[in-house]
């Protein structure tokens, strides 16, 4: 495996294993790729039996979001330290969302630099 994709799949678990520690239930799938200076993963089968209930009204879904917002700001700095420590090129943004429909939460790491350019040879 080239040292992209090692490094890929190594954000893919390290994210599983956050959302695990953290919300106490871990995607069931996470896909993370490097391109230029972001890194993008897609997590899929996020939600909590609890936000699948709460999915299915429009108020619910909006719970979610709000709640899931919240928690990403609250829980920042630690998104932050996991993916630097991983590809050693510190984070500038982190974009997120969730869709309430496909239980999936797709995150954007916007980095300091083209984290991609790294590995080309």
């Amino acid at each position: 495996m080239s040292l992209k994709g090692n490094l890929e799949m190594k954000i893919s678990n390290a994210l599983i294993h956050f959302e695990k520690e953290e919300i106490g239930r871990g995607a069931e799938e996470a896909m993370a790729h490097i391109f230029k200076d972001m890194i993008i993963v897609r997590l899929k089968k996020v939600l909590t039996p609890a936000e699948k209930r709460l999915a299915q009204s429009p108020e619910g879904r909006k719970t979610i979001k709000e709640f899931r917002y919240m928690l990403e700001d609250v829980l920042r700095g630690k998104l932050e330290a996991i993916i630097e420590d991983i590809v050693n090129v510190k984070v500038v943004s982190i974009h997120c969302d969730i869709s309430t429909k496909t239980g999936e939460y797709l995150m954007v790491f916007v980095m300091e630099k083209d984290v991609e350019s790294l590995f080309k040879e």
